[in-house]
């Protein structure tokens, strides 16, 4: 296909008309910037109202990145597709953590607020809507076993380097100098391994389940392998296509990330009018940047896709807390900042329910609507205990 007419294909004006939008409600609110200096004298109506207006332009892109995101799965195959929209999110969560951390003032608990909001989010609102979507509308969900488990394998580990080990012989909640150095670097060469694996030897333990012949499809293999071609010649073949879907969907997650954070200065002030606690700011904030990930979830749910829910969404979470936590430990260390990792008592009771529920959900074969249910209880109980 020539390279014009693959460019005409995606560049569409809908696609453009996205990019405008979300760019344009960036570069509007830079405008603006210095109006928010006084929002305590912004009308309540007013405030809500621009909320409400960066929160439809979010929803707007969001379904822009979701297009891009299973064109790219449908092209790469998994796990390299949803890898792509996994990898473009978080990097842009990290870079703006690392940016808070290195602009004015003291946030020594951003990193730890941010990954604990986004493990609830991705373990247990995320996984359970789309468990139960997918249970109602095919019954049960087929996983790929040894895929989901590696994945919790490591979650398991990451979350305790990043929530738990810090309480324990950290000073104050945080790691000395002579810990922060190792626990780096062990987390970057401990995820960059997961990485080599999972594209590599791996991979076919992060594809969907093939089912054979059996009845009502209880019977199958889970040899994820298929007959796609090797993804060198893919890449070979498509390379323009490939190219121009990934730039444009990095292009359109740029804009949701970066009018995310800029609304979280309205979000404290409306927040604060309603009488709500300042931390479900971060949770909602959390949710807005992984709204086009929770679609797309959503979405292979609805489909049976039961791995690509798992490469989505424990994926993400082994991304965010690979790179997240040595990120702003150097940044701790060079600045000389205070990095507070260390959870609350009550929120290392719901991260350890949450992994042990991820556990016993994803040991079976098949996952159902009362395994969702359950997940959804604990992020509820989660949300309950911000207003204790």
């Amino acid at each position: 296909m020539p390279t014009q007419t693959v460019t005409r294909s995606i560049i569409t004006p809908s696609a453009i008309v996205r990019l405008v939008l979300g760019w344009g409600a960036f570069g509007l609110l830079l405008v603006l910037h210095p109006l928010f200096a006084k929002l305590s004298a912004m009308p309540t109506i007013v405030l809500f109202s621009v909320l409400a207006a960066i929160v439809a332009v979010i929803v707007v892109c969001a379904f822009g990145v979701v297009i891009e995101a299973e064109h790219l799965a449908h092209r790469l195959g998994d796990p390299y597709g949803t890898l792509v929209l996994t990898l473009s999110i978080v990097m842009i969560e990290v870079i703006l953590i690392a940016a808070v951390m290195l602009g004015p003032g003291d946030h020594p608990t951003i990193a730890r607020d941010s990954v604990m909001a986004v493990s609830m989010i991705i373990l247990n609102l995320v996984i359970g809507v789309a468990l139960v979507v997918g249970g109602l509308k095919r019954g049960s969900l087929r996983h790929n076993r040894t895929g989901t488990s590696t994945y919790l394998a490591l979650l398991i580990v990451l979350l305790a380097l990043a929530l738990a080990i810090p309480a324990v012989i950290g000073v104050g909640g945080a790691y000395t100098m002579g810990q922060a150095i190792p626990i780096a670097a062990l987390t970057v060469v401990f995820y960059v391994f997961f990485l080599v694996r999972q594209m590599g030897a791996q991979k076919a333990d992060f594809q969907e389940v093939t089912v054979e012949i059996g009845e009502r499809g209880n019977e199958g293999t889970e040899d994820g392998s298929g007959s796609r071609a090797p993804i060198a010649e893919v890449l070979r073949q498509h390379r323009g296509e490939l190219i121009a879907r990934t730039l444009l969907l990095i292009a359109t997650v740029i804009p949701i990330v970066l009018l995310s954070h800029d609304m979280a200065s309205l979000l404290d002030t409306g927040l604060e009018r309603l009488g709500a606690p300042v931390a479900l700011s971060g949770l909602l904030i959390a949710m807005i940047v992984f709204l086009p990930e929770t679609i797309t979830t959503i979405r292979a749910a609805a489909m049976g896709e039961a791995q690509r829910v798992s490469n989505l969404c424990h994926g993400a979470l082994v991304s965010t807390v690979g790179l997240t936590i040595p990120a702003v430990l150097v940044i701790g260390m060079l600045t000389g900042q205070t990095v507070q990792l260390a959870e609350s008592p009550v929120n290392l009771v719901l991260l350890g329910v949450t992994l042990l529920l991820s556990v016993v959900t994803f040991s079976n074969k098949r996952t159902t609507v009362l395994h969702g249910a359950a997940h959804l209880m604990v992020f509820l109980v989660y949300a309950l205990t911000m207003f204790a």
